[in-house]
């Protein structure tokens, strides 16, 4: 009985088998892997190789080679630099979204990006299925399958590290990946003792694996920091910079007009120059356990910074209290694959409309680390230099009186009632 239902679903399986795949690839330890041993998953099956610059530096070079080298029948490689800061950095930066208070998201907002593309590309290659190579413990399997569901739920999704085959060949994780590749020379660099795991792109690099997984030992930043120096090695002196905003965008840095990559890029190398983004955070998964990564987000965080100046500059107390409650909400929503949720379009509405009035200039101190917001001007600024000042004019002192009366009424009937002792 139990056999007879086995071949069943094998049959099934089969049936259902994909007949081309659109695979995110990044010509990593993992992707590189995974094209050859689809080719053995499904025999006859068409692979496209999809990878994009999103600013990770020389890492697509050679990409096309490696990946119809690897079982690649086609391969796309697109530049969304451009998409990426504008679209979609730049509008996570207007809600001002930190995941656990040091996040800066940089491998959550990439991943609907690469996914929307994906469906794109089996759209126009005329794809059944589309795939990634992501880990079953991890969180982008569900950034990637979220968008792919979200954009053509009728495209198949193909994910190895969920596979009970792929378990059943040997690949139970990255030492033995390794030992695969070698085993189908299939070039990587990944070794055994540079174990990292490691995603860049223009608005960060995140680093995991190795002394990084355990918290109590401190990471080695020789190894693993590739955007920043250690913060012993940055200049004894400071240095400021000065961003512009448009309407909450980030449009030019030291008063030359930037497109948004440029201006990421720009801030990445200064920042990292002073050792500031780096980020070393126990987080909490979407899947349900704890993981340690070091993160460098230098440009990202000086945005960060100088954005919040313009929101303590130009925003109305009660809309900015709530702006800061809801900022919470919006980047559980990015780190959880939820880009394009129903949700983070109605609140996306709400950001854009209370940035259209931070409009100004702001200048950030970089030192030791340290990115520091020291002075911030605005045509749109609530400040008033007279209600601001300790002179006792601008406004009737004496209403405060009768305000502290009412405001403190309830504390007060209470204490009359209860007698708390002192």
């Amino acid at each position: 009985m139990t056999v007879s239902f086995t071949k069943g679903l094998t049959l099934m399986a089969k049936n259902n088998d994909p007949k081309k795949i659109v695979l995110a690839y990044s010509g990593g330890l993992d992707t590189s892997v995974i094209l050859p041993w689809l080719k053995s998953r499904y025999p006859g099956v068409k692979l496209v190789a999809f990878a994009c610059e999103l600013g990770q530096g020389d890492e697509l070079k050679g990409i096309k080679k490696k990946a119809l080298a690897s079982g690649a029948d086609e391969v796309i490689v697109k530049d969304l630099r451009k998409e990426f800061a504008e679209q979609y950095c730049f509008a996570m930066l207007r809600a001002h979204a930190i995941y656990e208070n040091d996040y800066l998201l940089g491998t959550s907002i990439a991943r609907p990006l690469i996914a929307a593309h994906q469906v794109k590309a089996a759209k126009a290659t005329g794809a059944d299925a589309v795939g990634h190579g992501a880990t079953g413990k991890g969180n982008d399997q569900v950034r990637f399958e979220l968008t792919y569901q979200a954009l053509n739920p009728k495209l198949k999704i193909i994910s190895p590290w969920k596979d009970p085959q792929f378990i059943a060949d040997g690949l139970t994780d990255r030492e033995t990946a390794i030992d695969y590749a070698t085993k189908h020379k299939i070039p990587v660099t990944s070794t055994k003792k540079k174990i990292y795991s490691q995603d860049r792109n223009l608005w960060h690099i995140s680093h995991e694996g190795a002394e990084i997984e355990h918290p109590d030992a401190e990471p080695n930043w020789n190894h693993c920091l590739t955007m920043t120096v250690p913060v012993e090695k940055a200049p004894a002196k400071g240095q400021v910079v000065t961003i512009d905003f448009k309407a909450g965008v980030p449009v030019a840095v030291d008063g030359k007009k930037l497109s948004g990559e440029a201006l990421i890029a720009k801030l990445n190398q200064v920042g990292g120059k002073h050792a500031v983004g780096i980020t070393v955070l126990v987080e909490n998964r979407l899947v349900g356990m704890k993981s340690r990564g070091v993160y460098e987000t230098p440009g990202g965080t000086i945005l960060y910074e100088a954005h919040k100046a313009m929101q303590h500059l130009c925003i109305e107390r009660d809309t900015y209290h709530m702006a800061s409650q809801l900022a919470v909400r919006y980047a559980e929503l990015v780190y959880n694959g939820q880009w394009f949720h129903p949700l983070r379009y109605a609140l996306q509405s709400f950001y854009d409309n209370i940035n259209a009035n931070l409009t100004g200039s702001v200048k950030v101190k970089l030192y030791k680390g340290r990115a520091l917001a020291i002075e911030a001007s605005s045509p749109k600024s609530l400040y008033d230099d007279k209600l601001a000042s300790f002179a006792m004019s601008g406004y009737d002192i004496t209403a405060a009186r009768g305000f502290i009366d009412l405001y403190g009424l309830p504390n007060r009937v209470y204490s009359m009632k209860h007698k708390p002792k002192v």
